[in-house]
């Protein structure tokens, strides 16, 4: 089933795949991660609106909707939202690192894009080293003239730090890469970086025009923006996947775990709306956990 389930999924995602990470690189990082987000997510609890709850699954499953769609960057290779600095914006830093844990987990857990091993290298590399990255610029200039500056710079900070981060592990790793193809891929992450801030932006504005408190606020159980956010991440994961590209992302080249993919519409929007399903429910439960425990 799990393999099953890959197959239609396609492993779009830029995650580091297990077979790849040395030993004591991957135990380290696993190790790194359990504590780190056991941190976050008590200091996501403290500020928590149980309003929001709603909002931590649509965004969740935003975000995981977005990454099925590769974009063609350039020399043979694709990329995509990666969402950390969105989730950041939207969410808050803490809750965002949350939800980006749910999002990789499950990757990991249903579709094998990732692996178990690596799976604290991905989360450190996105959910709380990406997501802090990305918050960074907004923080301190979010509210200014230089607002708009600020959104696009954290999105494309966090694709940087999150891409060199992975870079710098496969090679303390002892994966072998070609100058040539390091730098390439170093190229492609710039480049997606680019384009991370301009998608990030577009959305958060987008978002904001809809509701203009969004990110001040937590939204009403009906607003408008909620409807918007779910509308969106469906048409993303059944409609969109038509239209991604088939090329590897710069890890998948990296790791010669690209192959040709072409996989039915229908069983790829199927497997979409599917994962969409799981991640809306488990970031759901986890905001409305998170709820009752500060009531009580």
């Amino acid at each position: 089933m799990a393999r099953f389930l890959k197959s239609c999924y396609g492993g779009k995602a830029v995650h580091i795949p297990d077979g790849f990470l040395s030993t004591p690189v991957w135990a380290a990082l696993d190790t790194a991660a359990v504590p780190a987000v056991a941190w976050v997510a008590r200091r996501a609890q403290r500020g928590f609106d149980d309003r929001q709850a709603p909002l931590l699954g649509l965004m969740g499953a935003f975000v995981f909707a977005a990454q099925l769609i590769n974009f063609p960057v350039g020399a043979g290779t694709s990329g995509h939202l990666v969402g950390a600095a969105l989730l950041a914006f939207t969410l808050g830093p803490a809750a965002a690192s949350v939800v980006m844990t749910a999002i990789l987990g499950i990757q990991a857990l249903v579709f094998q894009d990732g692996g178990l091993l690596a799976l604290g290298a991905n989360i450190v590399n996105m959910a709380l080293v990406g997501v802090l990255a990305g918050y960074l610029p907004y923080r301190l200039g979010g509210a200014g003239e230089w607002r708009r500056f600020s959104i696009f710079a954290g999105a494309s900070l966090s694709v940087v730090v999150a891409g060199c981060l992975a870079l710098s592990e496969l090679l303390i790793s002892g994966v072998r890469m070609q100058t040539s193809l390091l730098g390439i891929s170093l190229a492609v992450f710039l480049v997606s970086a680019i384009l991370e801030g301009v998608i990030t932006l577009a959305v958060v504005r987008s978002l904001e025009r809809i509701q203009p408190t969004l990110l001040q606020d937590s939204p009403p159980h009906k607003s408008p923006a909620l409807l918007f956010i779910a509308v969106a991440a469906v048409l993303l994961a059944s409609v969109g996947v038509l239209f991604a590209s088939q090329a590897p992302d710069a890890i998948e080249q990296l790791t010669e775990h690209a192959g040709p993919r072409s996989f039915g519409w229908l069983r790829q929007a199927g497997t979409g709306l599917a994962g969409l399903a799981l991640i809306y429910g488990l970031c759901l439960a986890i905001g409305r956990t998170v709820s009752r425990n500060r009531s009580v």
